[in-house]
């Protein structure tokens, strides 16, 4: 049967590209990148560099752990707006709070020095606490600013903001470093937070409008206990108990060498700060967004599952690269060759995982479950890392690498089992 008008335009990639959104997403992915690295990674250099003995380094360096118990307070965000911030929005509210936070956090953490530990530390949590809150509120913005089509671009930029943030955060820190004093550097990077604070206050307030609980009982029963309820209504207690395991067990071996260990252990190696900057925070993001895209191409060739299971063994078994650096300390071609494997590997699995998580998603919960979810998937890895300083003391860097690695082993035998139960996820949201 005819229809009346020309036939629907296809969807614009340079439209969708360059919409006022996108840039946003670019400029709020950087100001989720930047405390990131700045309380592990990063942090660990300035604490060796003071003099701190790798237990305690790895200890303070994984203040990161907010990061991971941010769905903690996650529905918070989705439910009290800020009495100081309500003109701006509830989403928009919190975006800036968590900003100023984060800002005030760095400068005091110049002012302190870890010649004040204590008080060092307090700041340090502070900036953990307040970048964990800023991820939540960025990635609820994200969902309600643009419509699901648009998700794509909207992601794309996000990353590319946030990796710009690593390399911020990550190489130029440890290069301005070798030439002024720590407290400087943190101060630069604290400077950084102006744009994505004006970003935030030049941005749209998403067009939601929202059911607000009429008692303080209903909205705790909304926004805590309907989106746990309704997980394990859809999977049933068996699937869904194996399933957060899963999640729990199989990024272990990418996340406990993030935080506090191997800053010193590149140190330990006998590379300056201006050598593994180069090599792991400019050269190694490079390749990890090559191996996203790489990752990405065989979700859409094999599938999401496959391709997950292919990419857990891959990525945890790059760890091993690691004995081969220990057997030649101080060689730049063998470090860039570690590093090339490993950061290309985790690019890989990135895909898969996301596309994973999502498809467990109901979109009646999605902000408050997938915060739930990416935190779990990352935490058991952090709390082997904070314990990473220790093992090491006591075993040497090759045990730890080789510990990380055998961690594996329950998430593989979890993964046969739930072969057939998520190689066609039942129900949730499709994955992206």
């Amino acid at each position: 049967m005819p229809t009346d008008g020309p036939p629907p335009a296809k969807p614009s990639i340079w439209r969708a590209f360059t919409q006022p959104a996108a840039w946003t997403m670019a400029f709020l992915g950087f100001s989720s990148g930047l405390p990131f690295l700045l309380v592990a990674g990063t942090l660990s250099y300035w604490l060796k560099d003071n003099g701190i003995e790798l237990k305690s380094i790895t200890m303070i360096a994984s203040a990161g752990m907010s990061y991971a118990l941010k769905f903690l307070w996650a529905p918070l965000l989705d439910h009290w707006e800020l009495p100081l911030f309500r003109r701006l929005g509830l989403r928009r509210g919190w975006l800036l709070f968590s900003q100023l936070w984060v800002t005030g956090g760095l400068l005091t953490m110049a002012a302190l020095s870890p010649s004040r530990l204590p008080a060092f530390i307090g700041a340090t949590l502070v900036v953990a606490f307040f970048g964990a809150t800023q991820d939540i509120a960025v990635d609820a913005y994200r969902i309600e600013i643009a419509p699901v089509e648009a998700q794509g671009a909207l992601v794309a930029t996000y990353a590319l903001g946030y990796r710009i943030a690593l390399i911020v955060s990550g190489a130029l820190a440890l290069i301005m470093a070798d030439h002024m004093p720590w407290p400087t550097v943190y101060l630069v990077m604290a400077a950084t937070m102006v744009v994505p604070i004006a970003t935030t206050f030049l941005a749209r307030e998403p067009e939601v409008v929202r059911d607000i609980a009429d008692h303080w009982e209903d909205a705790m029963r909304e926004s805590v206990i309907e989106p746990f309820t309704d997980f394990f209504g859809r999977y049933g207690w068996a699937l869904a108990l194996a399933t957060l395991a899963f999640i729990l067990l199989f990024k272990i071996p990418e996340q406990a060498t993030i935080g506090g260990v191997m800053g010193p252990f590149y140190r330990d190696m006998g590379f300056d700060k201006t050598q593994i900057a180069a090599v792991t925070k400019i050269w190694g993001v490079w390749v990890g967004i090559l191996g996203v895209f790489v990752g990405g191409a065989m979700v859409a060739r094999w599938g999401m599952w496959r391709t997950l299971g292919l990419a857990i063994v891959v990525a945890g078994v790059s760890n091993l690269l690691y004995l081969f650096l220990l057997r030649h300390p101080g060689d730049i071609v063998v470090l860039t060759l570690v590093i090339s494997g490993e950061n290309f590997t985790l690019g890989v699995l990135g895909p898969p995982t996301i596309a994973f998580l999502s498809s467990l998603v109901n979109t009646k919960h999605t902000a408050t479950q997938y915060s739930l979810l990416s935190s779990l998937v990352n935490l058991p890895g952090k709390g082997l890392g904070f314990f990473a300083g220790a093992i090491v003391m006591s075993l040497g860097y090759a045990a730890f690498f080789v510990i990380t690695v055998v961690s594996l082993l329950p998430a593989m035998i979890l993964f046969a089992w739930l072969w057939r139960r998520h190689a066609d996820p039942p129900g949730g949201a499709p994955a992206d």
